[in-house]
């Protein structure tokens, strides 16, 4: 898998801006501890044209669970309604520059969309760079017909991660800080446990991304495999509620080993629940 195929760069992007077959997607969200309202941030300054996505908005309204993906029909609708049809080069961007954009993308392409990369360094760079911004009311594009398609096969849900950790037919890699897998800090969410899933590893996202964007393919690697993972045999990606395992999936895939899928409850479900918690370093064993 060619990185060209995952991020495109400021530069392309520039060029490109205004061609009809190219959408800009704000997939920006953040955290309680970034302080950041990712709407405000939207609508007072933007790269042209783009639309906003909040995963908070476009979700499984029936779950409790955090920003779970929606059924196919609602995602289509939603998508279609903002001017996002079949056929489109989707670009997404977040405010970090690597955070929330790698789920986005995840998202699209899990329903069905070909063509879907993320802005490398996202919007820091682009306004670093000085490029073209926009202010005031966002433009308003023609709804489009999105043909969803849910791949299955891409979601994990608890009981595929419960037979994948038991009968050791997949490896659970964890992007949580190591603290919070370690069990030694409280997590964000109320009435979720501390710990990690019992045999799952540890591989914080932070580690991987430097300045907004992803370390080097060699540097990646060797993180993963510092991490205890074998690179040869399936993963599954996880965090706190599915948002930074997708930056691990994105890592995974740049480098040409793909995970066979995200568990999109993630921590936020499993935690919450009764099944089997573990604290302390996670057993490379």
């Amino acid at each position: 898998m060619a990185s060209a195929d995952v991020f495109v760069t400021t530069e392309w992007l520039a060029e490109r801006l205004d061609a009809p077959d190219i959408v800009v997607v704000d997939g920006s969200w953040y955290l309680p501890a970034h302080g950041r309202d990712p709407h405000a941030e939207y609508a007072e300054r933007r790269i042209p044209g783009a639309l906003r996505f909040d995963i908070d908005a476009v979700k499984d309204t029936s779950s409790e669970l955090p920003h779970m993906l929606p059924r196919p029909e609602a995602f289509a609708a939603a998508v279609g309604a903002m001017g996002i049809g079949d056929g489109m080069r989707i670009v997404v961007y977040d405010g970090l520059g690597l955070f929330s954009a790698p789920r986005v993308r995840w998202t699209f392409k899990t329903f069905g969309a070909k063509d879907v990369v993320i802005l490398e360094g996202g919007f820091p760079k682009w306004q670093a760079e000085d490029r073209p911004i926009e202010h005031g009311p966002p433009r308003s594009r023609a709804a489009r017909s999105f043909t969803a398609r849910l791949d299955h096969s891409a979601v994990a849900d608890a009981g595929d991660v419960a037979r994948a950790l038991s009968e050791g037919t997949a490896q659970v890699v964890d992007a949580r800080p190591g603290d919070r897998f370690r069990g030694e800090a409280p997590e964000p969410r109320a009435g979720v446990r501390s710990g990690h899933m019992p045999g799952a590893l540890n591989l914080p996202a932070t580690s991987i991304v430097q300045d907004g964007r992803l370390k080097s393919p060699e540097a990646l690697a060797a993180a993963f495999a510092e991490a205890g993972l074998d690179l040869d045999r399936p993963l599954i990606t996880s965090c706190g509620s599915g948002v930074t395992a997708a930056i691990l999936s994105t890592a995974l895939e740049t480098i040409g080993k793909p995970a066979r899928a995200l568990y999109d409850g993630s921590w936020s479900e499993w935690g919450a629940s009764d099944r089997p918690l573990a604290t302390g370093p996670a057993n490379k064993a």
